[in-house]
């Protein structure tokens, strides 16, 4: 953690990130200090408890560990839609948004998931000759019970292989392309056909730069959900049909060359309703260029870096989070932000010191932080994280 402040002498201080559950189930975020040796438990174990309290909040039973190959090549694996939604929700422009809406689907959310495909790779079909058929398993299982599902959009992109024949995109020639949903397993010696349904049969026009097909899941996607219910999709691609006009000797005579690579994700967006509320732009934080003991915002910036996080948080690589101190004098100044109650203790503590404390400095405006990572099945995620940010401390 690196401090951003007026030069101070801590000793053996560390950060603690905790956790409160309120009874309305919003969760608060509060940052404060405390000195090692307080606490019963040892400095490394205190810090393994403050870390499973703050992946809690963050809906993570435990650290995401990415593979090795998803850390390399984070940049290149992140959509590009969720970099800019991304953007946009962490820059000035996010305040006064409406609440917990995603603009770019039109559907309510604050939860955005880029669930990666798990059925392994295509092969040939088993009612087809000129045909591949591609296993999709998506996991929905990683969506919390209290997540709302709003929105599960299937999209199949399919990316032409290197040092593809350049007559193989003459003539308008297209690719047929069916889906299925597997309704249940299907037992040996028995026909994979006889446990299919339907869902989708298109032609795909063949192109030189990749090629999307986008349909709506979401009604699909919330069986999903239920234990035992997801049997995953059944992708089948039929080779180019030769046009009249076109030289036979031309297709390859394995069906498969003539066939494009094919990548297939799940954009999943829900809604944490107990996380909801509306988002407040960010005040740009200004340090007093004197240093002041009275109780007002001391820059904190949180650099998830020195916790050993960089690994499976994506962006940011760490945040201005701030945090309250300093005294509360009596008379309160309005610019302590002072409740009647407040006013009255300090008046209280001006003629009693001993039995009556003086109020606390505590955060009484915070704004939210948009995180985007990796969760425990490799899945990009972009969440917007309420009361992560003090904006404004005051006496109470």
């Amino acid at each position: 953690m690196k401090q951003l402040e007026a030069p101070q002498v801590w000793t053996d201080v560390v950060l603690q990130v905790r956790i409160q559950k309120r009874p309305d189930m919003n969760f608060l975020l509060l940052l404060s200090f405390s000195f090692l040796g307080v606490s019963a438990l040892s400095p490394a174990e205190e810090m393994k408890s403050q870390e499973r309290l703050f992946l809690s909040a963050l809906g993570l039973s435990e650290r995401p560990r990415p593979a090795a190959a998803a850390r390399q090549a984070a940049g290149r694996r992140v959509p590009s839609a969720l970099w800019r939604m991304f953007r946009r929700s962490d820059g000035a422009e996010a305040g006064g948004s409406e609440p917990c809406t995603v603009n770019e689907y039109g559907v309510r959310g604050n939860i955005i998931r880029f669930v990666q495909d798990q059925g392994g790779s295509a092969g040939p079909s088993s009612s087809c000759d000129s045909c591949l058929e591609k296993q999709l398993f998506f996991n929905m299982s990683v969506l919390q019970p209290v997540e709302l599902l709003s929105l599960a959009q299937l999209e199949v992109t399919f990316h032409w292989k290197p040092l593809r024949p350049a007559e193989l995109l003459q003539n308008q020639r297209s690719v047929s392309v069916s889906l299925y949903r597997v309704i249940r397993s299907t037992l040996r010696g028995a026909s994979p056909q006889a446990n299919r349904r339907p869902l989708l049969s298109q032609t795909v026009k063949l192109q030189p730069g990749p090629t999307s097909l986008k349909m709506d899941l979401t009604a699909l996607a919330e069986g999903w959900r239920k234990p035992g219910r997801n049997y995953g999709l059944v992708l089948e691609l039929l080779a180019p049909s030769a046009d009249p006009s076109y030289s036979a000797n031309l297709l390859p005579v394995d069906p498969t060359l003539a066939l494009p690579l094919v990548r297939a994700s799940l954009v999943a967006v829900s809604l944490n309703p107990h996380q909801c509320r509306s988002r407040q732009r960010r005040s740009t934080f200004h340090a007093p260029l004197t240093p002041s003991s009275v109780c007002r915002a001391r820059r904190l910036y949180v650099d998830f870096r020195d916790v050993g996080w960089q690994d499976w948080i994506i962006a940011p690589q760490g945040y201005m989070a701030n945090y309250c101190h300093g005294e509360c004098p009596f008379p309160l100044s309005e610019s302590l932000n002072g409740t009647n109650h407040a006013i009255l203790q300090t008046l209280v503590h001006s003629l009693d010191p001993v039995g009556t404390p003086q109020p606390c400095c505590v955060p009484i405006r915070l704004s939210p932080v948009s995180m985007l990572y990796y969760d425990n099945n490799d899945n990009v995620v972009l969440r917007h994280y309420q009361d992560m940010v003090v904006d404004e401390c005051g006496c109470r």
